[in-house]
């Protein structure tokens, strides 16, 4: 790996990616009934790795807000992942049921069983 990139451009992107987590964590602290930064954070958590964190932050904000399709098609990603089909199933009938096919379409793309 060179330098630039080990050095330079890794460090700059865990840094803003470190700002970025304490920006959605202060939104929550000022709104903590939106479920946009829950949901926002999640994607954060994911990317790292940090798959119960996320699944936590993706409950909290349908809770928040059961029509937030958004999150529930994140949701059937981590259930799919996790081979838990009925769960992966539920979040993608209701992210469709909310205007996103994507969860149906990932699923059925990918021949789990309803």
């Amino acid at each position: 790996m060179s330098f630039w990139r080990k050095e330079v451009v890794e460090f700059a992107l865990s840094h803003e990616t470190v700002r970025q987590i304490d920006g959605l964590r202060k939104w929550i602290e000022r709104e903590p009934g939106n479920p946009r930064p829950y949901y926002h954070l999640a994607q954060f958590y994911r990317m790292e790795n940090r798959t119960e964190q996320s699944l936590g932050l993706l409950l909290e904000a349908v809770r928040l807000d059961a029509a937030f399709a958004d999150a529930h098609t994140a949701l059937t990603e981590l259930y799919a992942v996790r081979a838990d089909y009925p769960a992966a199933w539920r979040h993608a009938r209701l992210a469709e049921q909310h205007g996103s096919p994507r969860g149906v379409e990932l699923l059925r793309r990918h021949g789990v069983a309803e």
